[in-house]
């Protein structure tokens, strides 16, 4: 946050720099419509005008993001209260005393090569990769 606001000020010193440079009258004419004033401020008019359009461009996509996380969010906390309720629905069933449920699978096991069947070593160690004598 204070590197945001360090930035706005360097850039409000750079604008205030730029329009005492750029003093001189211009006249802007666009179909019927003339418009005389300072070059700084007919620039900064259409950076402005610019922001404006580039914001008006990306807010419906920005919202859109915003929504479909709310949206998720709301489907994880559904989820993780369904699989807390089966954990416990899972627990009464088993009853006490039953073992605890495998939590996962462990490391696959180590596939045996051609070479080691036919030369009836059987089971490869973990330090030999498989297929190499």
């Amino acid at each position: 946050m204070q590197l945001l606001t360090i930035f706005a000020m360097l850039f409000a010193i750079g604008g205030v720099a730029f329009s005492l440079q750029n003093n001189v009258p211009v006249t802007v004419s666009f179909m019927f419509w003339r418009f005389e004033s300072s070059l700084a401020l007919v620039l900064l008019i259409a950076l402005t005008v610019g922001a404006l359009i580039v914001a008006m461009i990306s807010t419906p996509g920005t919202l859109r993001r915003q929504w479909k996380i709310v949206r998720q969010q709301k489907r994880i906390g559904e989820l993780e209260a369904r699989c807390r309720e089966l954990e416990a629905r899972q627990a009464v069933a088993v009853g006490p005393g039953a073992p605890e449920p495998v939590e996962s699978f462990g490391a696959p096991p180590i596939a045996i090569g051609l070479g080691h069947l036919i030369a009836g070593q059987g089971e490869p160690t973990a330090e030999r990769s498989p297929g190499k004598e």
